[in-house]
């Protein structure tokens, strides 16, 4: 699959072939589903916890004299039929991490990639670089390259510190390094914004060995890595 590739300006530089096996992959929507609530359900803390009633501080002396009241036999305050009592069969503190195998996971990247490139969701720029942290100017760069975006998310290669200070204030964008794709970022985006070198990444992660050909094919018939 040939995509054009585009820079800050939005301006065509050249096109890329983007990897068969991971930009073409068939779109399993169960699995990308079972990822994503994996992914969801590790991210929970588990430390819910309500007091039972031998938790529960009040009085352990019988509430009042077993015979002559007319009322019900009890013998303590900290029953859960009464308000302030323990709480019965309550939240407890446990684990909710899912287990899925490294296959599947990296299938589910595909196929999340394969969606976004399919429904040509998808931008790749020669490279993304600013001298200094500047919200505008990056406001006015992503109008450009993916105009009518309502959530953009940009993958660098590496740390870019002026490039996320420039979108961390932005509520319709968001940054994340390419070794950290998950599909949970990549389904709630609109956009994909992939410079050149985080496209690499990804290949280097996801691919099956070394592609083939040149990187990028320039307008002008020259080639570059």
């Amino acid at each position: 699959m040939l995509i054009p590739v585009v820079n800050m300006q939005g301006e065509k530089v050249g096109e890329t072939e983007l990897r068969q096996e991971i930009f073409e992959a068939p779109v399993n929507v169960p699995l990308m589903h079972q990822a994503l609530v994996r992914q969801l359900a590790n991210a929970r803390l588990g430390t819910h916890k309500t007091k039972t009633r031998s938790e529960n501080n009040r009085t352990k002396s019988k509430w009042y004299r077993q015979k002559g009241t007319g009322r019900a036999r009890h013998g303590s305050r900290n029953a859960p039929i009464f308000v302030g009592g323990g709480i019965a069969h309550g939240p407890r503190p446990r684990s909710y991490e899912k287990r899925m195998p490294r296959k599947m996971r990296r299938a589910a990247l595909r196929s999340a990639l394969s969606a976004k490139a399919g429904a040509q969701h998808l931008v790749v720029v020669d490279e993304l670089m600013m001298a200094a942290p500047k919200t505008k100017e990056m406001a006015q760069m992503l109008s450009r390259i993916a105009p009518g975006s309502s959530k953009t998310l940009i993958l660098l290669p590496e740390r870019n510190t002026a490039v996320e200070l420039s979108v961390r204030n932005m509520p319709t964008a968001n940054t994340l390094r390419a070794h950290y794709l998950n599909v949970r970022d990549l389904l709630s985006a609109d956009i994909l914004v992939l410079p050149l070198a985080s496209l690499e990444v990804i290949e280097s992660i996801l691919g099956n060995g070394a592609p083939e050909g040149d990187r990028v094919t320039v307008q002008s018939g020259e080639a570059e890595e």
